[in-house]
């Protein structure tokens, strides 16, 4: 019931299917690393990304005592859909194909889970499409979350100052607002 097992075939493309959102094809740089190969495993709807290294060292361990392994990348709802987790910024933040800055005036807002508007816009990346996956970084290149593109790069340009050009998916400042309900150990 709660043991760590590969994923399905099905639950697979659901899950590279969103990464690709953000990461396109450098999908692929998560699972060929040549030096600590990776893989993705399921426990209890929500799934890990773990070396394999690691991996083979936790058969050692009972399957009752072991509480996790590896990151979480994000969770399977009960209606089958996958939604990823903060946890997995800093690996999509890697490999990120396109990416919004935020002013400094407008982090604050984005980190107590708001969208992005036009006016807190710093940069966006060049050909950044309507619906595509965006890392939300600050101007010193912090990753700070990531969203989903509301405006293409060229609508932004002429976009009023109260639009909405990111919409909110997950931010670091999830951390400390979902920790009463859910500790860190379980995101």
């Amino acid at each position: 019931r709660g043991a760590m097992r590969p994923l399905t075939e099905d639950e697979t493309r659901l899950v590279f299917e969103k990464l690709a959102k953000y990461m396109g094809r450098s999908i692929k740089e998560l699972i060929d690393r040549p030096k600590d190969p990776h893989c993705f495993r399921l426990q209890k709807d929500r799934v890990y990304y773990v070396s394999e290294g690691v991996m083979r060292q936790a058969t050692s361990v009972g399957r009752d005592a072991l509480a996790s392994l590896g990151v979480c990348f994000g969770k399977f709802t009960h209606h089958g859909n996958f939604h990823l987790h903060i946890t997995c910024l800093d690996f999509i933040a890697q490999f990120a194909q396109h990416k919004v800055w935020m002013k400094p005036s407008s982090e604050m807002s984005f980190l107590y889970g708001n969208h992005v508007l036009k006016a807190g816009l710093g940069r966006i990346s060049e050909s950044t499409p309507q619906g595509q996956g965006v890392v939300v970084y600050n101007m010193a290149g912090v990753p700070l979350g990531f969203g989903v593109a509301a405006r293409s790069t060229l609508d932004c340009r002429k976009a009023a100052p109260t639009d909405i050009v990111v919409l909110h998916q997950a931010d670091i400042g999830m951390y400390l607002r979902d920790e009463e309900r859910h500790p860190a150990s379980a995101l």
